[in-house]
């Protein structure tokens, strides 16, 4: 996005929208649940990421529009290694502000995953192996 572009308009969000964001709240950080409050309050945008992804912002009654800004409530993959796939949910200034789904074996989904279908996201770090 580059700053120019028309305002999103509100939109009610799909069940299939509002159902994913409660079980990534359910199920991401400990401060995620807090959120569930704003998300019974929120609606969807009519923004759309130019890359075809299935992303999604909120705008969340009674709350000014999220400024710029990326506070991960909740961070899952979902897929297997040909298609694996990310999907986070994220807040900004305290307010919900949107889920993000990008591709890590491919192009990012443009669907919605299922809840059920998430796992959490997990780094592992592994030492480096110095070979002789």
């Amino acid at each position: 996005m580059t700053g120019h572009e028309p305002q999103a308009e509100a939109r009610p969000l799909t069940n299939e929208e509002r159902r994913l964001a409660r079980w990534m709240l359910e199920h991401g950080s400990r401060e995620a649940g807090d959120y569930i409050v704003q998300l019974d309050h929120a609606e969807g945008t009519t923004r759309r990421c130019p890359c075809g992804c299935a992303s999604f912002d909120f705008k969340v009654e009674g709350k000014p529009a999220a400024p710029p800004g990326v506070h991960v409530l909740g961070d899952f993959v979902f897929g297997d290694k040909s298609n694996l796939s990310g999907i986070f949910i994220y807040s900004s200034a305290g307010i919900l502000s949107g889920v993000e789904v990008y591709g890590l074996a491919s192009d990012a989904p443009a669907t919605l995953p299922e809840p059920e279908s998430l796992r959490p996201l997990e780094f592992e770090i592994k030492p480096a192996r110095h070979e002789p």
